[in-house]
């Protein structure tokens, strides 16, 4: 049979147990690790699995480090906490303010900061972190990260039961990541995160998700709009994000 016509047969079948099997690349991937549920309903239907994946990198990406990146891990951060084991960031560019975390749920004797100078530093102490294998979660903040160590993150996060976000600007959306996952977020309207998936396994993401994200108990005590930061509300939404910009 000539070439051009047997390339118009369909593929032969697969039996039933490999089909189920085959993943396409049209279709929104799954995950055999372990998934921690985001907390929103809206963003987990769009992620791989059902929720941010254990064992591999996820790329959090935003034009205002280190407030966002709270706002939308906060949810899940608490949750990786509730079976008490610690969870630990290396190299966030602000100290972390204790009260705000506190005040979204997420516990400070289960919190381990690691202070780095550069992001030679933060690499290696992520890599420490991840062989030890004892952290729920771990967040590195690397600005100005070359693929080539994101890559050796990955390697070593894969296989792991750590949840791994690397935290960047989000100008490096424009360079090459090793990351299977790579997440978008900026703010919206007040107490809003806009959020766009610019990587994962599966069809590409087009939309851009909104996501009201209301800290603790804040959303009963404020019924307006919280201030501006030129009406000098910028500090109160920092601490409430867990940071002291001072």
């Amino acid at each position: 049979m000539p070439a051009a016509a047997s390339s118009c047969l369909p593929p032969p079948l697969l039996p039933p147990r490999l089909a189920s099997r085959v993943w396409r690349g049209s279709d929104l991937g799954g995950s055999d690790a372990a998934v921690l549920g985001s907390g929103w309903d809206r963003l987990d239907a769009e992620l791989p699995g059902g929720g941010w994946p254990c064992g591999s990198l996820t790329e959090i990406l935003s034009p205002c480090s280190p407030l966002l990146e709270w706002r939308l891990l906060g949810p899940a951060l608490r949750r990786a906490q509730a079976g008490g084991v610690p969870l630990v960031l290396v190299g966030p560019p602000a100290t972390p303010y204790l009260p705000g975390l506190q005040g979204q749920g997420i516990a400070a004797e289960g919190l381990t900061w690691v202070r780095s100078r550069e992001v030679g530093e933060s690499l290696w102490a992520a890599e420490q972190v991840l062989r030890a294998g004892t952290a729920a979660g771990l967040l590195v903040w690397l600005a100005g990260c070359r693929a080539e160590a994101l890559r050796r993150l990955q390697l070593q996060a894969q296989g792991g039961r750590t949840w791994v976000f690397v935290l960047r600007g989000q100008q490096a959306r424009f360079e090459a990541s090793p990351a299977p996952l790579r997440v978008l977020a900026r703010g919206g309207q007040p107490w809003e995160l806009r959020v766009r998936l610019l990587k994962r396994r599966g069809p590409a993401h087009e939309d851009e998700l909104s996501l009201e994200s209301f800290p603790g108990g804040l959303q009963r005590a404020l019924p307006e709009a919280p201030p501006t930061a030129e009406e000098g509300g910028g500090d109160a939404v920092a601490r409430t994000a867990g940071l002291r910009l001072a």
